[in-house]
């Protein structure tokens, strides 16, 4: 079974996870109802996908 020859110093574990890091998510506008939503995804808002209604929302305020 491999073994490490050495142990990692802490500047090598440091610098390693400091690629960790947490990204931005990317949001696009909806063409119907100008919200943000995600990408390739169904407008949470109006329920529009690609120019047409997938799914119908109630407007009940």
């Amino acid at each position: 079974m491999a073994v490490p020859k050495r142990k990692w110093s802490k500047r090598r574990s440091r610098m390693s996870r400091a690629q960790e890091k947490l990204t931005q998510v990317n949001l696009s506008e909806c063409p119907q109802c100008h919200e943000l939503k995600l990408p390739h995804v169904v407008c949470k808002n109006c329920g529009y996908y690609k120019g047409r209604e997938v799914v119908a929302i109630d407007k009940e305020a």
